[in-house]
Order: C-alpha cells, then sequence, then structure tokens
C-alpha cells in the first residue's frame, strides 16, 4: 500500500478546483476555490450543437485541463504533465509520484468509476489521486461525490483509457511551487483581463458573450429538437445548476472570485464586474429553472422567457467583462 501523508482530502463544488486545490495545499499553497477558478482565468461560455447531437451542449467554463495550465502559468508553477497511449505507462506516470509522497491529478471519463451516481459518460473529469493498495485507489473528488473516496484499479484504468468527446490520453499531472507558496494579489489583474479578453473575442459564434446571445436565439425551439426533448431539457437544468458547476452555470464561483479580489484591489471597474456577474448568477439560476419547467410542463413559453433572460445576460457579461479589462 502506498498512501500520501498529510493530505487534506478535502471536496469542494468543481471537479478541477477541487482536484487542484488538493494538489496546491500539499505544496503549503490553500486558496479559495473562487481563487483558484478566478486565477485559472476558468470562465467562458460555449454552446456547442452539430446535426450529430440530440441537444446542444451549454458549457460555462473553458476547456478540461486549460484551468490547470493557466492557473500554474499565473502562480509561478512547475506543471508536470504525463499523457500515453499505453496503460502501462499510464500507471507508472501515476504510481511513481504517489511513491515518492506527492499527489498526483488526473483526468479521466467519471462514467467507469464505482463511486459516482450519475452514470454519464464525461472525459473532461478531473480527480486528485493520493495512495492506492493492491485493489484500489484513493482519490478526492468533489463534495457532492464524496470528497474521499475510493474506486477499483479495474475501474480506473478503464474510466484513465476511455476515448471520446473532451477525453485525454491517460492524462496525470503534478504541480510543485519551486519558490514556495506566493501571495496571489499579483496574479489578479492578469488572471481577470485574460478571461475578459476571450470572453469578449471569441474566434467563433458559439463562445463568450456571442454565444450566449446564439443560445437565446436557438432556446425557444428546444422543444422541437430529436427524441425526448423534454428529457434533454430537465437534464440541461440540472447540468447547469448542480454537476459540478458550483450553481449558475460556474457564475457562482466568479461572482465569489470578483468578491475576493475586491477585498483585496480597490478598484471601480473591479467593483462594477463583481455587482454585473452577482447579477447575471441571479439570472442564470433563473435560465435554469425556466428550462426545467419547459422539460416538466412541455410548455414552449417557458423557452422563450428563457431566451430572453439570455439576451440580458449577454449584455450584462459583455458590459461586466467590459469593465474588467479596463483593469
Amino acid at each position: 500500500m502506498a498512501m500520501v501523508k498529510g493530505v487534506d482530502a478535502r471536496g469542494m463544488r468543481h471537479c478541477e478546483t477541487t482536484a487542484l486545490g488538493v494538489l496546491l495545499r500539499h505544496e503549503g499553497i490553500d486558496l479559495s476555490e473562487p481563487m483558484l477558478f478566478g486565477l485559472g482565468s476558468g470562465l467562458s461560455f460555449v454552446h456547442w450543437d452539430s446535426k450529430a447531437m440530440g441537444f446542444p451542449f451549454l458549457g460555462g467554463r473553458v476547456k478540461p485541463f486549460e484551468l490547470t495550465r493557466n492557473l500554474a502559468t499565473a502562480l509561478g508553477l512547475d506543471l508536470l504533465v504525463g499523457e500515453t497511449t499505453s496503460p502501462r505507462k499510464a500507471w507508472q506516470n501515476v504510481a511513481a509520484p504517489i511513491d515518492a509522497g506527492q499527489p498526483v491529478g488526473l483526468q479521466l471519463d467519471s462514467y467507469h468509476l464505482d463511486y459516482f451516481r450519475t452514470k454519464v459518460h464525461f472525459g473532461g473529469h478531473v480527480v486528485a489521486m493520493y495512495g492506492y493498495d493492491d485493489q484500489d485507489a484513493y482519490l478526492v473528488d468533489t463534495d457532492a461525490q464524496g470528497g474521499a473516496v475510493s474506486t477499483r484499479l479495474a475501474a480506473l484504468a478503464r474510466a484513465r483509457a476511455e476515448r471520446g468527446p473532451m477525453t485525454a490520453r491517460h492524462r496525470s499531472f503534478t504541480v510543485t511551487a519551486p519558490g514556495g507558496p506566493m501571495p496571489p494579489e499579483d496574479r489578479i489583474v492578469p488572471a481577470i483581463k485574460a478571461c475578459a479578453e476571450a470572453f469578449l473575442n471569441p474566434p467563433i459564434a458559439n463562445l463568450g458573450y456571442r454565444g450566449i446571445e446564439k443560445t437565446a436565439r436557438h432556446a425557444p425551439k428546444w422543444l422541437e429538437r430529436g427524441e425526448n426533448p423534454r428529457e434533454h431539457l430537465s437534464r440541461a437544468a440540472v447540468l447547469m445548476e448542480s454537476a459540478g458547476t458550483g450553481g449558475a452555470l460556474f457564475r457562482n464561483l466568479y461572482r465569489d472570485f470578483l468578491a475576493e479580489c475586491a477585498q483585496l484591489i480597490d478598484s471601480g471597474h473591479l467593483r462594477t464586474g463583481h455587482s454585473l456577474y452577482a447579477e447575471a448568477a441571479t439570472l442564470w439560476t433563473q435560465v435554469a429553472a425556466l428550462i426545467a419547467a419547459a422539460g416538466e410542463s412541455g410548455d414552449a413559453e417557458n423557452l422563450v422567457r428563457a431566451g430572453s433572460v439570455l439576451r440580458d445576460l449577454s449584455r450584462i457579461e459583455h458590459e461586466a467583462m467590459r469593465a474588467l479589462s479596463m483593469l
């Protein structure tokens, strides 16, 4: 049996920030989950759809692992990433750091994990691993999934080997702080500005504020989508509020990040951004409720109302990010 000593196996709301929290606390860096998310420039929006999809995917953050790379850059961390097509090499990439006393982050498909309550394929899931024995791996997942949990090694191997959307090739990673713990204050403004610039200048219309506007146009017709549209609507609402987003499609986390930043930095632009994201967070929860109501009732009027709120959100978030870009 191998077990990293002194691990603070604390689950948070979102998977990637939960794993990063475990790895960073082991390096002596203890940041709040909103601060981890914000310093990683994690907020975004994506409207992902295709003819092959039964229903569009609405995402509220940057793509998997981009948050980790951003955070490592922001904090000056050494990020060591392993990817391989070999299951044997993949296991060595995990076992070696743990044997040496360092926890490891893993990107995998949550479908195969024994403890996972919802059996849906999601290849962008991230956990921290801090130990193993002959049969089980010991992980830290979100608070909703149980925090400190375990899964069979065979199940872990399947989760890491899965291919498909958002998966990676047995990705594992470690972080070290070469200079020791550092205050985040001087990293805040660059992280906020980078997030704002990406949101305000999306390369395609599916992303950022333009993606929200596109969703607003399409939402009223969602009951006409494919088979079981009401079931898809109900699932979409749950994903927005409860599937590791921290609520309001990650807007709660970003609102709280900006509030924490406002305690450290005296800026009118920052206070404006925080105020607008507090408003946006409330409206995103309202959108999720309207989508859920459409799924329950089959009444398209709920989707018309959701589209109207989404148009407001596109405007509000654009205004918020413009203010934040001027920090």
